[in-house]
Parts: structure tokens; C-alpha cells; sequence
């Protein structure tokens, strides 16, 4: 594989070595190119420049124009303005870049120079409990991700850090212990698999219970006191009940990862109970190095810039004054081994933007006691809030909290039913409807939250989500199932071939100057955490597709049979691009539609 570079980068170190002929005392100078809508690049270094050397910025840019050679890549160069570079490049220099992409498996996008190990904290849900709509931002988020950063090389290692211990086990385990049948819901057959949907309303109906006793019987609350020590000192029978409800969430979890089409693997899942065995030893440490002292029996580490609202300092309690530990002392410990034993040099967090003062407090504390070195860089990838139409916190009508399950289902119906209207033109059998509406709805709402900025709040909105118009999943798997269509259609007739020695249409070449910034904008997606740049960029695509397919017959190409083959090429490089930029938000595209 041999990485592309883009016509920006092309044409940013021609202007740079004009610059260094034009001005040798000037050295490296940053041209600062960027795309307009006057040419197809501006370069406007020269003003920053001739600040610098107290010269006319219009001198110096016509210097410069004097040492490029207009020619196979660059078309014709104006001084405009203060002394602003306006370049348009040659049509023949698009198509010679995009003929070297479409050679390339990967598009052309390079591998990241000095990749490392990420270890991505995502999809963290909780054990015998039901995942709500809630835990969808950390599961795409932290998907899309996974994706992007293992395409540029990284090292990913997942964690799926699942609440799977506390007090409320000792309740669970003890209702269990007293009522030995109530998990006991398999048949006769032992290898008969239950359903998620099973596994959870065995897990609901037992907490129901147990919370029922716990309130009422102050017996029983005092035996599941117990049992909790059980739990954290090891008993083996507790463990052995513990892990009956691990399991069953399991069951559970895989179920709903499944529709999400998310694949979730076993060894990623390393719970809060993971990290047991070093709570201990990370409290002692933290003692002994003085960054955590006790304060009213708890061990506390305090900061300078955190106080509550009555200006008294707010600590990051490591373990209660009842001997408990607190999440930060889990937080703390999975640090040390995500970097001592995982090796990261990036610790991703894909949590509620809720919990970005804790971040804040733990890394910091990690920092003061050396687990956190220079080499390794910590970030919360915080996300706001699924909002209902109201824009109100999404809740059901009767104010409980949207079960994730219902939603997608609903996703699904009604993608299914879209997708059922359009398929009578072209004949889709109802297993064709049934599996592209799957995949129609689940992609509809991982878009419409990988298309916002994480950090912002979102409208869940069904009837936006699988709209055919707008800035939707739906348009952009349209765009590319019109596109394996018309080459269905052309057949044996004509093969995507580039010819570089045509001219180009202005839909065409803004189409092909588009398709040329895929490996920039992935650039900047890993960089940033930032998927939603990279589904801005394929909406972008889809709409001057849309353009292109409107202004430039294809199969019927005035042109004859090079432009014909000339813009199935561009058809054909479109798709691979749309197709590759959408599976690596997790988003199928359908071939049919």
C-alpha cells in the first residue's frame, strides 16, 4: 500500500518551495493553504510573512507566483487582495490523484507516522440492570472510534468497564441464596439458550423482589449487609451466585450489542470487579506517597481549584470512612494496569460529560502519584445528553426512562417501512426488506448521534432519523445504492476508467476535489476524537453526488465512451469511499435500496 498524497499537500509544498526560492531568508514558511470558493486553494501565508520581513505582501505574493511553474498540476495562479494566492489546479492532476487512490485498497489514506496503544474505555453498562437509552452515546461513540483509530494504525485495546459490583449484589446474592428456583428459568433442556429479553425480565423480576424485601424486612437488609463482605472477601458460594448474575447480564448485553451490530467480545469486558485484587495496594500507595491523607476517617485526595458550593474544598474520596472503597480507587486502579500492564500511551474515555470533574480528579491524582507519565495522555471523550423532541431529557410518556432495546426495535419498524414503500420499483423480496430496513433504522440512529458534536446534547427524533431527505444515514445509503445500480447497469458495457486527459465539468471536479480530502478528514477525526467530522464529510459527498448525478449524464455521457468510463470511474471511486467512510461509523450501505 503506498499512501496518496492529496492535491492540498501537493500544492502546499510547491507554494513552500516557491516561497523558499522567492525569499531563501524567509526559511520553512508556512504557506496556510486552505480550500475556497474563489479557486480551489488560497494560500494566505504571505501576509503573516511579509509582517514578519516588513515587506508588501503583494510583492512578496507576486515573487512567489514567479518562482511556481504553472503546469501539470497547478492551472493558474492570481494575486488577489492584500496579497492572498487564489490556485486552481488542473483537471488532469484530479484525476491522476484519484486514479491513485482507487489503486489503493485503503484509498489512499496513510497509516499514522508514530501510532501507540489506545485503550478505549466504551459501552459501560451495569449488571442486572436494563441498559436505557442512556448507554447509546458510549457504545457508538466509542464504536466509531475503535474504527477510525484501528484504520490509521493504532493499537486499540477495548474495555468494557461494566458496573458489575457494589452493595447491591449483597441483596441480590442473599434473595438468591433464599430462594434458590428464582434463576433457575432454563427448561428441562439444559443446552435450550434463553433470549436478552428473558435473561432481563428473569434479572428485573429477582432485583424487584429483593429491593421489596430490602425495604421491608430489616432482617434480611442485615443479611445482605453481610453478604457483601462475603462478596469482597471472596467467599466462594457468594462468588459463585456473583458470577450466575454476571453471566445472565451477559445474556443480556450481547443481545441488545447484537442489534446495535456492535460485536462486544468476552476478554474486553473487564468490569469494575477486574480491578478487586489492586484496590488495596492502590489506597496504600496513595497513603504512603502522601497524595491521599485521611480526612474524617476517609482517604481523600484534595485540589486546589475544586470547592462546593459552601468554598470548602470537595476531595476525591478513595475509600470511605466504613472501609468501603469509591470509584475513583476502581478508576485509579484500572489506570495502572491499562498503562503498567496494557502498555497504553492514550487512555479514551467515552463517558457522560456529568462525570468530567471526577476525569478531571482522577487523572490528576494519577498524575501526583506517577502512574500517569509524560508519555501518556489521558482524555475524556465527554458527551452530552439524548434530548426528546421537547427537548427535554428522554423520557417515556409516563416519565420513566426510554428502554434502548424498545428504541431501536421502533427504528427498525419504521425504517421497514420506508424502505417497503420504495422497494416495489425494484422488486426487493421481503427477507431483502426486512434485512435492509435492519440495517436502514439501526444505521439511522447511530448517525444521528455520530453527526453531532459529542459534546453537544441531541434531539432524538425518529421521524428526522429515517428521512430520505437531509442530513440523514437514509440519503447516504440512497447515494450509494443509486450508485451500484448505474454500474449494474453499465455491465460488461463500460468499466470505471480514469481518463485524465478530459476535461471536467464543474460538478465533476468539485466531486473530485471532495473525494481527494477522505484521508485529511480521518486524519482529524483520529486526531480529535471527533467522528462527527467524518460523517459532515460524507454528507457533503452524498450531496455533491447528488449534484453531479443531476448535471452529468453517466451512462449517456455526451462525450462518448471515455467520459462515459471517465465518470463511472468517479461513480465507482464515490461508492468505495461512502461504503469504507460509513462502515467505519459502523453504518452498513445496502446494495439495493
Amino acid at each position: 500500500m503506498t499512501s496518496v498524497p492529496s492535491l492540498a499537500a501537493t500544492v502546499n509544498q510547491r507554494v513552500a518551495d516557491a516561497l523558499s526560492a522567492a525569499l531563501p531568508e524567509a526559511g520553512a514558511a508556512d504557506p496556510l493553504l486552505r480550500r475556497s470558493d474563489r479557486a480551489d486553494f488560497q494560500a494566505n501565508g504571505m501576509l503573516a510573512l511579509a509582517k514578519k520581513l516588513k515587506g508588501n505582501p503583494r510583492e512578496l505574493a507576486s515573487q512567489v507566483v514567479g518562482q511556481l511553474a504553472a503546469g501539470d498540476v497547478i492551472k493558474e495562479i492570481e494575486v488577489s487582495g492584500p496579497g492572498f494566492l487564489n490556485i486552481t489546479v488542473s483537471d488532469e492532476a484530479i484525476v491522476r490523484t484519484l486514479a491513485a487512490r482507487a489503486a489503493d485498497d485503503r484509498l489512499g489514506v496513510p497509516y499514522a507516522e508514530n501510532p501507540g496503544t489506545t485503550v478505549i474505555d466504551y459501552a459501560q453498562p451495569n449488571v442486572a440492570k436494563e441498559m436505557h437509552v442512556g448507554h447509546l452515546r458510549s457504545a457508538v461513540i466509542g464504536a466509531a472510534m475503535v474504527e477510525i483509530l484501528e484504520f490509521t494504525g493504532e493499537k486499540v485495546v477495548r474495555r468494557h468497564h461494566i458496573g458489575d459490583w457494589g452493595t447491591q449484589f449483597g441483596m441480590l446474592i442473599q434473595y438468591l441464596i433464599e430462594h434458590p428456583h428464582e434463576l433457575d428459568h432454563r427448561s428441562d433442556d439444559a443446552s435450550a439458550e434463553i433470549s436478552g429479553e428473558e435473561a432481563m425480565s428473569n434479572l428485573n423480576r429477582l432485583y424487584k423482589a429483593s429491593r421489596a424485601l430490602f425495604d421491608s424486612d430489616e432482617e434480611f437488609k442485615e443479611r445482605a449487609r453481610r453478604r457483601v463482605v462475603d462478596l469482597q472477601a471472596g467467599d466462594e458460594e457468594t462468588l459463585a451466585l456473583w458470577q450466575r448474575f454476571v453471566d445472565e447480564s451477559k445474556v443480556y448485553f450481547y443481545s441488545v450489542f447484537t442489534k446495535l451490530d456492535m460485536e462486544i467480545r468476552d476478554a474486553d469486558v473487564v468490569g469494575e470487579s477486574g480491578y478487586n485484587a489492586m484496590l488495596e495496594e492502590t489506597c496504600r500507595l496513595l497513603e504512603e506517597s502522601g497524595v491521599a491523607v485521611r480526612s474524617d476517617g476517609a482517604l481523600c485526595v484534595f485540589f486546589d481549584d475544586v470547592k462546593g458550593p459552601d468554598g470548602n474544598p470537595t476531595p476525591l474520596i478513595v475509600k470511605k470512612s466504613n472501609g468501603g472503597y469509591g470509584y475513583a480507587a476502581t478508576d485509579l486502579s484500572a489506570i495502572r494496569d491499562r498503562v503498567g500492564n496494557l502498555g497504553a500511551s492514550t487512555l479514551l474515555y467515552v463517558v457522560d460529560a456529568r462525570q468530567s470533574l471526577h476525569f478531571k480528579m482522577v487523572f490528576e491524582t494519577a498524575r501526583r502519584a506517577g502512574w500517569l507519565g509524560d508519555d501518556v495522555e489521558p482524555v475524556q471523550l465527554a458527551f452530552g445528553t439524548v434530548l426528546g423532541k421537547d427537548g427535554k431529557p428522554f423520557k417515556t410518556r409516563e416519565g420513566e426512562t426510554v428502554r434502548l432495546v424498545d428504541l431501536l426495535d421502533e427504528a427498525v419498524e419504521r425504517a421497514t417501512a420506508v424502505v417497503r414503500e420504495k422497494s416495489e420499483k425494484i422488486g426487493l423480496t421481503e427477507a431483502e426488506i426486512v434485512e435492509n430496513g435492519t440495517q436502514v433504522g439501526i444505521g439511522a440512529v447511530k448517525y444521528a448521534d455520530l453527526s453531532t458534536s459529542a459534546s453537544r446534547d441531541y434531539k432524538f427524533d425518529l421521524d428526522q432519523m429515517v428521512s430520505l431527505n437531509g442530513d440523514t444515514s437514509v440519503y447516504l445509503q440512497y447515494a450509494y445504492a443509486r450508485i451500484q445500480s448505474i454500474l449494474r447497469k453499465a455491465g460488461d458495457s463500460a468499466a470505471p476508467t480514469a481518463h485524465p486527459e478530459l476535461a471536467l465539468a464543474p460538478a465533476e471536479r468539485a466531486l473530485g476535489l471532495h473525494l481527494d480530502q477522505f484521508a485529511e478528514v480521518l486524519e482529524e477525526a483520529a486526531a480529535g476524537y471527533e467522528p462527527h467530522k467524518l460523517a459532515a464529510y460524507l454528507y457533503q459527498l452524498a450531496s455533491l453526488y447528488t449534484t453531479f448525478y443531476d448535471q452529468c449524464p453517466v451512462l449517456k455521457a455526451e462525450g462518448g465512451a471515455q467520459q462515459v468510463e471517465n465518470r463511472l470511474f468517479l461513480c465507482d471511486l464515490t461508492a468505495r469511499t461512502l461504503h469504507r467512510g460509513m462502515a467505519l461509523l459502523g453504518i452498513r450501505t445496502p446494495e439495493r435500496l
